[in-house]
């Protein structure tokens, strides 16, 4: 069974060699008290207004890629995924262009990187909650890797940057990861796990106890996947907000923008 990553980092104006080392060894890190409660609070607040926006105006994709829906405990319609938030949110926008997001660039060097607020899938909200009705509870194995190779373009490095909204002690599930694997060669990233359908805790995976604020960075080719929470209803639900941070050539998305495939083959692509 998966155990707790205990270490704790602190996000300051530059990265530090200790924090530097950890990432560049085990492929995540996570920075407590990103945010304070008043920030998570608004943030919070900002994704039901635009959720309502969402429902009221029937917007079934943004730039292309699908608005996932479901129901919460009580039979009312909620969105599960966003993608692209901060394009309908000032304050989510101010969030994903301020001075410490910029920061974690450093993370990628050698490599140029840079905030992905117009590509992939811009900044992304995971919505999970186990009810009867729900269809977004928990996510299988997978790396953010494959995307790459839909697009005709070979894998390159990249930073998946998730902001919590909500506490996630490790016992109600949510995100596990297997240290070091972001290293690992092509064929196993392509073929270590089936990807989504392989839900199964890894003997090598560890899990983490988060509270609402917290920040955590995972490099994209690491195997990663969420847990279910063995709780129903509003003890279950878990916000997190996923920010891509690329390499590469610019390749912003648009309202004429496709599909992408793998939001068509899968309907369990994510963040």
């Amino acid at each position: 069974m998966g155990k707790i990553e205990k270490t704790a980092f602190y996000l300051g104006e530059e990265i530090t060699p200790e924090q530097s080392t950890f990432f560049d060894k085990n492929g995540f890190i996570v920075f407590k008290n990103f945010l304070n409660r008043e920030n998570v609070q608004l943030f919070l607040s900002e994704m039901k207004r635009v959720e309502a926006q969402f429902i009221n105006e029937g917007i079934e994709k943004v730039n292309g890629i699908p608005v996932k829906y479901g129901e919460d405990g009580k039979g009312n319609k909620i969105v599960q995924r966003f993608c692209f938030l901060s394009q309908y949110s000032p304050p989510l926008h101010e969030l994903v262009q301020s001075p410490p997001m910029h920061t974690l660039l450093q993370l990628l060097q050698p490599y140029e990187g840079r905030i992905a607020e117009d590509e992939k899938d811009g900044l992304v909200l995971n919505n999970y909650l186990r009810t009867y009705k729900s269809t977004f509870t928990h996510m299988g194995w997978h790396t953010d890797s494959p995307r790459d190779l839909f697009m005709g373009q070979r894998i390159m490095p990249m930073l998946n940057v998730g902001v919590h909204l909500d506490d996630c002690p490790f016992s109600n599930g949510g995100l596990r990861i297997i240290p070091g694997t972001h290293k690992q060669g092509f064929f196993k990233l392509m073929f270590g796990k089936k990807y989504f359908i392989d839900k199964k805790a890894d003997p090598n995976e560890v899990g983490f106890d988060i509270e609402a604020g917290d920040l955590s960075v995972h490099d994209g080719r690491i195997w990663h996947r969420v847990e279910q929470s063995p709780y129903t209803d509003e003890r279950s639900r878990r916000r997190v907000m996923y920010m891509p941070i690329v390499t590469g050539k610019y390749k912003p998305k648009t309202n004429a923008s496709r599909t992408p495939i793998y939001h068509l083959l899968g309907k369990n692509a994510h963040h």
